[in-house]
């Protein structure tokens, strides 16, 4: 059988950079699972691998899209699928990486078969975002699902309509909605953690923005703010990424800029609290230390391929 190797980990922890460690180890490619580093025009704010990285290891996913462009979960999970089927026909082993929890489970698992969108349901999210702001979503899912609510990416307001939207349909929380059985896989999945304290994580995360600040990164949420002043911009969930919406909030003199650059770090933390418990949940994870050295890397090698030959 196929074997997908899948590295997940908090945001920061390094798992671009295991990944082409594997990738170059097996002499096979990576598919992206992280739903922000699609957009072309988001490579510096969402940590994309580097021109340098992408040339060390073959990457699928990245850069792929433009913010303005729709692109959902089930539209992710079906290109996966497909690809991954066109690159075991080359490799036995392939690597996923990312940190965008969703996405790696539609890969690994499947998607639910959950009821379609709900008009009115979504128009009376949509006003209630547009006059509540996005808070009063954050809120309402808090009271309905708080399970959900301490994994799923707060700042998308879409994932919080489609949320909330599936308990008013069906009556059951979102977390009891998508805890059935899927559809099997005709691959194996190895999955990888990657970890640190969370103190050396909140680190990691604090210099990696501020490294994003140096790299360019107001310039490049300047480069999306006209867009997002626009009426097809007003309603991109693209744009309400950690990152871009607060040095939004700078360009429009809410916050200054010192102000709007610690509130990116605080909500990357948060982020970051909102992946640890989803993976302490997860049962599957073999977990290799952040910093590892070569032995430590030579003995997860050594793991994979226990369990490639099982």
């Amino acid at each position: 059988m196929k074997t997908l190797i899948s590295v997940v980990g908090t945001t920061g922890i390094g798992k671009t950079k295991l990944a082409i460690a594997l990738a170059q180890h097996f002499s096979t490619e990576i598919i992206s699972c992280d739903s922000r580093q699609f957009f072309r025009e988001m490579k510096i704010g969402t940590a994309a691998p580097s021109e340098e990285e992408l040339s060390q290891a073959k990457h699928h996913f990245i850069g792929q899209l433009s913010v303005k462009d729709y692109y959902s979960i089930g539209q992710f999970e079906h290109d996966s699928l497909e690809l991954l089927d066109q690159l075991f026909e080359k490799y036995d082993i392939v690597i996923m990486v990312g940190g965008s929890m969703m996405y790696e489970k539609a890969v690994i698992e499947g998607l639910n078969d959950l009821p379609e969108a709900n008009e009115e349901n979504q128009r009376k999210l949509e006003i209630i975002w547009k006059t509540e702001g996005i808070e009063k979503l954050q809120e309402m899912l808090k009271d309905l699902d708080p399970e959900y609510y301490e994994t799923v990416d707060i700042h998308n307001p879409r994932r919080l309509f489609r949320a909330i939207d599936i308990i008013w349909q069906t009556g059951k929380t979102y977390s009891e909605n998508i805890s059935h059985a899927k559809n099997p896989r005709n691959f194996k999945t190895i999955r990888i953690g990657i970890e640190a304290p969370r103190e050396k994580i909140y680190e990691r995360i604090n210099l990696r923005v501020d490294k994003m600040i140096e790299n360019g990164l107001l310039e490049e949420a300047k480069n999306l703010d006209e867009l997002r002043k626009s009426e097809e911009g007003r309603n991109l969930a693209s744009l309400n990424t950690v990152g871009y919406s607060e040095l939004f909030k700078y360009f429009d003199e809410e916050w200054d800029l010192d102000f709007a650059i610690s509130e990116i770090k605080k909500n990357s933390r948060r982020f970051a609290k909102r992946q640890l418990t989803w993976y302490r949940k997860e049962e599957n994870i073999h977990y290799i230390e952040a910093g590892y050295s070569e032995k430590d890397f030579n003995r997860l090698i050594e793991y994979i391929n226990s369990k490639t030959s099982m």
